[in-house]
């Protein structure tokens, strides 16, 4: 394995630090939030906004380990690189690879459902054949644009990042500002979710952050990358939490804990209407159509890059199926095609569940190799990794309680879902790790 492959689309050294800074933070602020805030207060509670700074704390602690292994081995092959770093060309690799890639799936159906969600709500249309049929057509139509090869999708991703983070910002700061900066969500009427549901909730905020791994996927592009991939990740998780306590306080201002809940799909668009009046609810409509519709755009070749990655590394099997085309054209297909299934039968509570399983299992199984294998070498605190693998074993635990009592059949299936992947990757590699000293290359 060539741990510095270059695709067409590959410049080293072509992204700057604060390019690097944009390009992560669009990935992470925008799409995600627009959902992930009703849900993060079902669970948390009043308190739902100190959420996102304990999943800020938790995802800080986790990119330790990919800050530690990006600096040692600049990569395009990003998480699958150090995956195989640490366990070499097998089953164990290449399965938490693949976890990591369906999670990307499964946060792309989240955004779609969420576009299809929000673009609805001025018809007062919170459910029926409608959402999932528009979850598919945002889908379909960034599959159409990824396909035709448009060289300005990278610009086009830019634009709309810096208008969705402004948005979102000045929707904060308008909603508290219109409030008089009362916190209307710590209401007497709320029940206490208590500290299992507070934990619970940070698995969710995580998913919130979690998309600072892309910029580790961009590693090799960025300039001075041995120092510049961690000063990205930690900038970058800086600035989404100043937006996202901006958003939760803003929702808090405006609505109780209850009216929340009950709006946990579309709580942005709730908020925005007796904060901003007509007009800032549509506007924040409109941001949440740009977020959510720029975040599946992006999303979508994201994800069959790293799957056409995975299958160049042979770490995952590949059928033309017939088709023409390259490798990354027909990932595209298969994206498409996982993405709409799950935008068509689970709503947004069971995607982003389903997501939050799969991110916590592989994020424990690169820090357990980070541990195991590769510490000394790349200088990492034995104790800060498993610092890491406690919390998020914490939360992971917390999070399958509480939905052991709400909805335990996604727990089903997302054990199933992540058994069948490593069993699958076993039957096809025929070994769990690689031969003794393969990474120690």
């Amino acid at each position: 394995m060539q741990h510095n492959q270059k695709s067409s689309d590959y410049n080293e050294g072509s992204i700057s630090l604060g390019g690097a800074v944009a390009m992560g933070t669009g990935v992470m602020i925008g799409a995600g939030i627009f959902a992930l805030t009703g849900q993060i207060a079902q669970l948390a509670g009043p308190l739902f906004p100190l959420a996102f700074i304990a999943g800020a704390i938790v995802t800080s602690f986790s990119a330790y380990s990919y800050i530690k292994m990006s600096n040692a081995w600049p990569s395009a092959g990003g998480i699958a690189m150090i995956l195989q770093k640490c366990y070499g060309s097998g089953a164990v690799a290449a399965g938490a690879a693949l976890l990591m890639a369906l999670s990307m799936v499964i946060a792309e159906s989240l955004v779609a459902r969420t576009f299809a969600t929000y673009v609805l709500r001025p018809f007062d249309i919170t459910g029926g054949p409608l959402v999932p049929i528009l979850a598919v057509a945002v889908i379909v139509f960034a599959f159409l644009v990824n396909i035709a090869g448009n060289r300005s999708v990278g610009l086009f991703s830019l634009i709309m990042a810096a208008i969705k983070i402004g948005g979102i910002a000045l929707f904060g700061i308008a909603a508290l500002w219109s409030s008089g900066f009362q916190f209307a969500a710590a209401s007497p009427t709320a029940e206490p979710s208590g500290i299992v549901g507070f934990i619970a909730s940070v698995a969710l905020a995580i998913l919130a952050f979690k998309g600072f791994t892309t910029i580790t996927n961009s590693g090799g592009e960025i300039t001075d990358p041995h120092r510049n991939v961690g000063r990205t990740i930690m900038i970058s998780i800086a600035i989404c939490v100043v937006v996202y306590l901006l958003v939760a306080f803003g929702v808090g201002a405006s609505l109780t804990l209850d009216e929340i809940i009950a709006a946990r799909d579309y709580s942005l668009a709730e908020a925005a209407a007796p904060a901003l009046g007509k007009v800032g609810f549509y506007l924040t409509i409109l941001l949440a159509a740009v977020a959510t519709a720029s975040g599946v755009l992006a999303s979508v070749f994201a994800v069959s890059r790293m799957l056409a990655m995975l299958t160049d590394m042979k770490m995952i099997p590949h059928s033309h199926f017939g088709m023409s085309g390259t490798i990354q054209r027909h990932m595209l297909i298969y994206t498409v095609v996982i993405a709409s299934t799950l935008a068509v039968f689970f709503d947004l509570g069971r995607i982003a569940s389903l997501g939050a399983f799969f991110y916590l299992i592989m994020d424990m199984v690169v820090h357990w190799g980070v541990f195991r294998f590769r510490r000394k070498e790349i200088g990492a605190a034995a104790s800060v990794l498993l610092l890491t693998l406690a919390l998020d074993a914490v939360v992971l635990a917390a999070f399958t309680a509480m939905k052991l009592q709400s909805d335990p059949a996604i727990v089903l299936y997302a054990a199933v879902g992540i058994a069948a992947v490593f069993i699958l990757e076993r039957l096809y590699l025929s070994r769990w790790l690689a031969p003794q000293g393969a990474h120690e290359n």
